[in-house]
């Protein structure tokens, strides 16, 4: 089994920064796209951001890019979203995800990740 724990949520205000931070541990997952997703409340989940396995190929959605930068930390299985230029309606819960049958790039259909964890509450305060 694989679990996936993100850290690092809190109360900010309109214009400040977060760092996320997302460990996957458990049965060794070989290489994998990971990616955030959010969900605010009575809305959808939605796609933030993804990377490859390497690295490599990043990709944002349009409501972030500019402000958000995902990255792989340097502990193997660990990813990273930095939050900057935080806006009220970034407020949501967010969730790290790891997609199993994809390394080279990633996707951002949530229904392609295999594992997530349980979710990390951002708010903005405005």
């Amino acid at each position: 089994q694989v679990q996936l724990e993100e850290s690092g949520g809190g109360l900010v205000q309109t214009g400040g920064s977060l760092r996320l931070s997302c460990v996957a541990s458990g049965r060794t997952l070989g290489p994998h796209a990971m990616g955030w997703f959010r969900q605010a409340p009575g809305k959808e989940r939605e796609f933030v951001a993804a990377i490859s396995w390497t690295g490599g190929n990043t990709y944002y959605a349009d409501s972030v890019k500019g402000r958000f930068t995902i990255s792989r930390g340097n502990a193997e299985n660990t990813i990273i979203l930095q939050l900057n230029s935080l806006k009220p309606e970034d407020t949501a819960v967010y969730y790290c995800a790891a997609d199993s049958g994809r390394f080279q790039t990633a996707t951002m259909t949530p229904s392609e990740y295999d594992y997530w964890g349980q979710g990390t509450q951002v708010t903005v305060s405005s």
